[in-house]
């Protein structure tokens, strides 16, 4: 791809933009903006007055479109060659546009465009949302006292997703009803051998344990958001209230504990592991238990069940997965992120650690 025009590139460094949230437009995600403004135009949106690239956007690279009629977030499918399935851009928008119906916290999509001419992928825009958005699950930028009002608002952004009736918003066909778990780990098996760069002996341990320890199909069919981590919502400047859940590739209908049990990946990694609390003081530091945590949201969800160990080592499998896919993406030159090597290396820190929590369950 060519690069972008001078005042897309003059506007996108992070030192001039004053966005501690962007950074310079990477190499391997420029692409000239003529046609981007000529669709803004076209979406009554007026000129674009600067483009940024966000932060993370570890899959799918995210941008900050200003324009005259206000502030836009991009995403886009990366470039070069895709998996199968994968950087599905067209399935977050149409899952935003339904849950905006809702009492589910989700920023509002603007506009969806297939046309891989205009940017080099087809992309959404959706709009910006002013907040806080929380990096560390040990809260260490707040006080003691206001760092469990994060996780409980957290929580019940997680029991009004799954709370939502599929059907009732058009998502009945948004993905298969029953057998989620099995389903989704034949998935992910073969995501891994589509990516595979080296060997993760404990990927495979969990490929062949997972399908031998599932709990009995109950055919519960709910909206999944598949990657549903702290720093994918976006909380009120100043109450403990996420605004917007974000970061929507990966949503699908299937089982709510899988979400749930995503959700506890914190509990059961180490702080060296993808920002983990293993072993931390939870109490001293004013965040609450896994159980505690999990008995909240079945308090709010109606649940009589929670989390068992075979859902977090499916989480776990899930997730090293989905690393040594960031780590393919990276060793390929598309990655969406600086740090895509780096976090892709945890793979195997995390697989081990799903094969830990998985020998757990005797």
């Amino acid at each position: 791809m060519t690069a972008p025009s001078p005042t897309a590139e003059s506007s996108s460094a992070g030192s001039s933009s004053g966005l501690p949230e962007t950074i310079p437009v990477r190499e391997a995600h420029r692409f000239p903006t003529e046609a981007l403004e000529a669709f803004l135009a076209r979406q009554g949106l007026g000129a674009m007055r600067a483009l940024h690239q966000m932060r993370g956007g570890q899959s799918n690279p995210t941008f900050l479109v200003l324009a005259e009629a206000g502030e836009y977030v991009l995403r886009k499918q990366p470039p070069g060659k895709l998996l199968p399935s994968a950087h599905a851009v067209d399935r977050e928008f149409r899952v935003l546009q339904a849950l905006a119906r809702t009492d589910v916290p989700v920023p509002q999509a603007v506009a969806y465009c297939a046309d891989p001419a205009v940017i080099g992928t087809p992309f959404y825009l959706m709009e910006r949302l002013h907040g806080r958005v929380f990096w560390d699950p040990t809260l260490p930028e707040l006080p003691r006292e206001e760092r469990a009002g994060i996780y409980d608002g957290m929580n019940e952004a997680l029991a009004r997703l799954h709370l939502v009736d599929p059907a009732a918003i058009g998502l009945a066909d948004f993905g298969r009803a029953g057998n989620y778990f099995q389903r989704q780990t034949e998935r992910w098996s073969k995501q891994w051998v589509a990516s595979k760069t080296r060997e993760n002996v404990a990927i495979d341990r969990l490929a062949e344990w997972l399908p031998a320890h599932m709990p009995p199909d109950d055919g519960e069919t709910r909206i999944c958001h598949g990657d549903f981590r702290l720093d994918n919502m976006i909380f009120h400047k100043t109450e403990p209230r996420v605004i917007g859940i974000i970061d929507w590739e990966l949503a699908t209908l299937g089982h709510p504990l899988a979400d749930l049990g995503y959700n506890c990946i914190a509990y059961n990694t180490a702080p060296t592991a993808y920002r983990g609390m293993l072993g931390r003081d939870l109490q001293a530091m004013g965040i609450p238990s896994q159980d505690a945590y999990v008995a909240r949201y079945c308090a709010r969800t109606g649940r009589r069940d929670g989390i068992t160990p075979f859902h977090v080592a499916f989480a776990l499998f899930r997730l090293a997965v989905i690393l040594e896919g960031v780590l393919a993406r990276s060793k390929a030159g598309n990655a969406s992120s600086d740090e895509a090597s780096e976090k892709g290396a945890l793979g195997i820190a995390l697989a081990e650690r799903g094969w830990e929590v998985a020998r757990s369950q005797a």
